[in-house]
């Protein structure tokens, strides 16, 4: 394994662990204070700070969703998206089980989603609409990510741009799923929380991944296909996903 290699599934590891902790533990110890909106805010202001911190380390993925929008953008190989797709796993796996740690043996921190942070379907929305929202949420938030970050993009604005993408899909989706658009995020809590949130994790999985696909098929047709000859020059931006040049 390459030194560059190594040092992007450390940052991936990381920041995926970051994500949870931070945006996932602002409802698990803040939503009755904060709301939807300040857990949705959390999450898009988490994701901006990674994506300038560590975007130009490792493309600032923290996301499967995201890694397969790049893997099938032909922006990296199999054996370095799988990779990747084990550190996030990883990184969303430490990240709840330090909130699962900070909610079960520190005072009087009590968990105010009681699944930390997991997410599910059935209280407010059927399966299938479950279904459908996320694959439509993850389309939504990988689009952008793979369209501001390309050579065509405006460069220094894709941290903002996908940040503030990713705190309005929470608005949408925190009253009727949780918000997953994100596996890692997903599994995490939801192997903590066991239950219905373990059972039905399985779909906080496979619906992001097909609207990352989705998202792919109609990048292709909205990308320009020829570059400025600044635009050329200036290249991609490293704030975001690392795309092909």
């Amino acid at each position: 394994m390459s030194p560059t290699l190594t040092r992007s599934l450390i940052a991936e590891f990381l920041g995926t662990a970051l994500l949870v902790i931070l945006a996932v533990g602002a409802a698990v110890g803040g939503f009755d204070s904060i709301g939807a909106l300040g857990v949705a805010l959390a999450f898009g202001l988490t994701l901006l700070a990674l994506a300038y911190a560590i975007g130009p380390i490792s493309g600032c993925h923290v996301n499967p969703a995201v890694t397969l929008g790049v893997l099938l953008s032909k922006g990296m190989t199999a054996t370095e998206a799988g990779a990747y797709w084990i550190a996030q796993f990883a990184g969303g796996i430490a990240g709840a089980a330090v909130l699962q740690l900070l909610t079960s043996d520190f005072g009087e921190v009590t968990d105010q989603t009681g699944v930390l942070g997991a997410n599910d379907w059935g209280a407010t929305i059927s399966g299938g609409g479950a279904f459908v929202l996320e694959v439509l949420l993850t389309f939504v938030l990988v689009a952008v990510v793979l369209l501001v970050t390309g050579k065509a993009a405006a460069p220094g604005f894709a941290g903002l741009a996908i940040g503030l993408t990713l705190a309005a899909v929470h608005l949408v989706g925190i009253p009727l799923t949780g918000t997953s658009v994100n596996p890692a995020r997903s599994l995490g809590p939801a192997l903590f929380a066991g239950g219905d949130p373990l059972a039905h994790v399985w779909l906080f999985i496979v619906a992001p991944l097909v609207g990352a696909a989705l998202a792919v098929l109609v990048v292709r047709l909205l990308a320009p296909t020829t570059l400025t000859a600044e635009q050329d020059e200036v290249g991609t931006d490293e704030t975001g996903a690392q795309l092909p040049a």
